[in-house]
């Protein structure tokens, strides 16, 4: 089977397109709704592990979290919505646009710093999808994600 144009981009840069993550607790990974594809919030999870776990911090040390690293894992995150989306529509191509991206950071009570995190799956989605994965977005700092994780990220596309 080939890869569509969007995961053939992904692979360029080192990356691909997981199987959808299962869900853990009452909750689908991804429901249509007209022409449009909402995913469930999608956590850093890779081969059924997380690299990384705590809050995000200017100054990481136990328990804490670099931006850096925080930044990776909302790619991953980023990754597990396309796998969602791909598992209700099939092929990405079919994305025409994504609409809107809300991630949230599970941030020390002093950081700032959530939009820059969120670069990291906004950056993945302008370089999958070109002009079409230009989007609105929202970055929220929160006290705790499941799991301690430090980013989860949702998405919404358009899709044909």
């Amino acid at each position: 089977m080939s890869l569509s144009q969007v995961e053939s981009r992904l692979q360029d840069m080192g990356l691909t397109v997981p199987e959808v993550a299962t869900p853990v607790a009452s909750y689908v990974p991804a429901v249509i709704s007209g022409n449009y594809v909402y995913t469930s919030g999608q956590i850093p999870v890779q081969n059924g592990e997380f690299a990384v776990k705590g809050k995000v911090s200017e100054n990481p040390g136990e328990g804490l979290v670099s931006v850096a690293d925080a930044t990776d894992q909302a790619r991953i995150c980023a990754l597990n919505t396309l796998a969602a989306v791909k598992s209700v529509i099939g092929d990405l191509d079919r994305v025409k646009r994504v609409v809107k991206v809300t991630g949230f950071v599970s941030s020390d009570p002093n950081f700032t710093g959530q939009a820059q995190v969120l670069n990291g799956a906004s950056e993945l989605y302008g370089k999958a999808f070109g002009e079409a994965g230009i989007h609105a977005r929202s970055a929220v700092g929160v006290a705790v994600l499941p799991l301690d994780v430090p980013v989860e990220v949702e998405l919404i596309v358009e899709f044909s």
